[in-house]
């Protein structure tokens, strides 16, 4: 099967979150299985010399945009069995960072036609195009407007996955005609509540919509999840399910992670005291055997940090320590920074963000504490659950389909969970997970059963291949 997988950022050459993650490990995962997948993402300023040097320039052709008529550059470059495309648009990408424009919606309709324009120079038409998140969204309906009369993509079937919901894509409807090129007869596809909507676009013309979670998929369904989507989502249910995420057992390997002060297995639990002790000293806090809690995450509101400042104070005069890293809104930054200076002997607050401290993080600390309000996925209680870090989780999204709570009855379970957005039974949670612990060999057997997950991409790309051929016998 030909696949061709189109994101607005992929690791390892650029990413700022989880699309990122999900455009560089899936990919792999569907070569594994023996798919011919190729990636198509912007050539960005930013991505490292160390892999424009390798690529391979392909060929050019024009890409109109309404009346602008824009160069579309394709190179190439082949990594871990996969092929990917980068498009070449000074005007558009040669600028730092990725998102954040002001023309951002311009840049990545470019981008969303320049993924089917760029098929004539690739020679790549695929079985499959899959396209991901609002920045190519636009893509399905271009190609029924534009490019299906033609033999080479008449037959091409469609798929969107949803990453996060919140972002759709909006702005003025002017664009409609002006940027997308869209006819009258069509416009109404892209227009949602009087703006000019991407994701609706591609919701309304994708052969199938998938999510990152089973339960986020019901989820956006209901006003509270769906941003104002939820209607249309309900009139094209039938066409929405959802698949989990996996993560990168490779690059998230706690007997391999280089980060690590000592490398450590399921099998040899022991070896990771070594990480906790490691951890306690770089970030300023004593060592010591009490339970210790980490995050990693984006400081927002949609991070579960609200319901962790109501009761912080409560969960410091417990017997344990905390460690967060990340950054976010100035708010939150501030409220950090400002307890972590009165209770220095229990709380590390780091506000950046770095790969090697996450990793010390996710293999130092015994608790890993996730509140969010929403999450489509997460990947962070994926990562943490493979290093054995506990999570504590509100039972949402990925976070509910990957959490099991744990069953003192029978040893079962591999975490703890809250259903409420609430404090108090965040609180609650913690405080179970905390009077755990002091139970060592109970403790012992939930890290064991965290750790013997399977959080792989493998079992998500065999599902994904069915979505794929689902679509094709239509």
């Amino acid at each position: 099967m030909k696949i061709l997988f189109a994101a607005s950022e992929a690791d390892p050459f650029i990413k700022t979150g989880g699309l990122g993650d999900v455009a560089g490990a899936l990919p792999r995962a569907l070569a594994s299985e023996g798919q011919d997948i190729r990636v198509i993402l912007p050539l960005y300023e930013d991505i490292p010399f160390k892999y424009r040097e390798k690529m391979v320039f392909l060929g050019a052709t024009d890409v109109w945009l309404g009346w602008r008529r824009q160069y579309a550059g394709a190179l190439c470059l082949k990594q871990d069995g996969v092929t990917y495309y980068f498009v070449d648009n000074e005007y558009y990408f040669k600028r730092r960072g990725i998102y954040g424009f002001y023309d951002d919606g311009e840049r990545f309709a470019f981008f969303a036609k320049a993924v089917l324009e760029l098929m004539s120079v690739t020679g790549f038409y695929p079985d499959v195009l899959h396209v991901n998140d609002w920045q190519s969204a636009l893509a399905p309906l271009m190609l029924d407007v534009f490019y299906r009369d033609r033999s080479e993509y008449a037959n091409i079937r469609t798929m969107l996955t949803i990453h996060n919901i919140e972002f759709q894509g909006n702005m003025d409807k002017f664009v409609i005609g002006d940027v997308f090129g869209l006819p009258e007869s069509h416009a109404k596809i892209a227009e949602y509540k009087g703006d000019a909507n991407m994701l609706k676009a591609g919701i309304e013309s994708a052969d199938k919509v998938v999510t990152v979670s089973p339960t986020y998929a019901k989820e956006i369904l209901d006003p509270y999840f769906a941003y104002g989507l939820e209607h249309i989502l309900q009139e094209r249910q039938y066409k929405l399910s959802g698949i989990l995420n996996g993560i990168d057992t490779v690059k998230y390997d706690p007997l391999k992670d280089k980060a690590l002060f000592q490398n450590y297995s399921a099998k040899s639990l022991a070896r990771r005291k070594k990480n906790k002790a490691g951890l306690q000293t770089l970030i300023g806090l004593p060592q010591c055997d009490k339970p210790l809690i980490g995050m990693v995450t984006r400081l927002t509101s949609q991070k579960g940090i609200d319901l962790l400042l109501h009761v912080i104070e409560d969960i410091l005069v417990m017997d344990l320590q905390l460690v967060i890293l990340g950054t976010g809104d100035w708010k939150y930054e501030n409220a950090l920074q400002e307890l972590a200076a009165r209770y220095p002997k229990k709380l590390a607050a780091i506000i950046s963000f770095s790969a090697d401290l996450a990793s010390k993080i996710y293999a130092g600390s015994d608790i890993f504490l996730m509140p969010s309000k929403y999450e489509p996925c997460g990947l962070s209680q994926l990562i943490a659950m493979r290093y054995g870090s506990v999570p504590v989780v509100r039972e949402t999204g990925g976070l509910k389909d990957t959490v099991i709570p744990y069953n003192p009855t029978d040893g079962t379970g591999t975490g703890f969970t809250f259903k409420t957005y609430n404090a108090y039974d965040m609180l609650d949670a913690v405080r179970r997970a905390v009077a755990t612990y002091e139970n060592g060999e109970e403790w012992k057997k939930i890290m064991s059963n965290a750790m013997s997950a399977d959080p792989s991409w493998d079992k998500s790309a065999r599902d994904y291949i069915e979505v794929y051929k689902s679509i094709l016998n239509k």
